[in-house]
């Protein structure tokens, strides 16, 4: 005769099923921070695209008329600076910083148009050291231990008040900091002529 038989502890298996789903979908601060920084240097390999290399370091100019705005060579060559400063916040190496780049590419400096290619670096000068650096950060990133990031964040003035420790810092330069500049980029294209990216 057939006899049916169930599993015994039921709602045990069911909580260790449950556990173990837990412990799958947990994620580290440096991994949650790379997610959104990785899928913003994604979006940055896109709007790269069809720009030529000659008008990277120009104003746009829909119309005929100049538009004084961060252009692309200023753009990449400003958020590529944001790897080291990352890097060295949470005590890692980073790569060295190309000579000029932070005179020309800090967040005091001003974009300026550059017609004759005097004032800034190569194009792909700018775009090899925006990736290297942004694929060690996220690398690091990945590895980096979730009490590193919960350390005070150094910086002074309103945005110590609004990002207090390294994990909220680091939120923002890897998401709403790199895709503000990176809308600019695609406003830049549009005024240019290029398609959406």
């Amino acid at each position: 005769m057939f006899t049916q038989r169930f599993p015994k502890n039921t709602n045990k298996n069911s909580n260790i099923k449950k556990n173990s789903e837990k412990i799958t979908m947990q994620r580290t601060t440096g991994n949650i921070i790379a997610d959104s920084l990785e899928s913003a240097v994604s979006y940055a390999d896109r709007l790269v695209q069809e720009i030529p290399h000659l008008e990277a370091a120009r104003f746009a100019r829909p119309g005929g008329h100049t538009v004084s705005s961060n252009h692309p060579c200023f753009t990449f060559g400003h958020l590529s600076l944001y790897p080291p400063k990352v890097l060295s916040q949470l005590n890692q190496a980073s790569l060295p910083i190309p000579a000029g780049f932070e005179k020309l590419f800090d967040k005091t400096a001003t974009c300026q148009d550059d017609p004759n290619h005097t004032i800034y670096p190569s194009f792909d000068e700018v775009l090899a050291f925006f990736s290297a650096s942004h694929k060690k950060l996220i690398e690091t990133l990945r590895i980096t231990p979730n009490d590193a990031f919960e350390q005070p964040n150094p910086a002074e003035g309103p945005l110590a008040k609004r990002f207090p420790t390294l994990s909220s810092v680091h939120a923002f330069y890897c998401g709403g900091h790199i895709m503000s500049h990176l809308g600019q980029l695609s406003t830049w294209r549009r005024m240019q002529g290029l398609p959406p990216a």
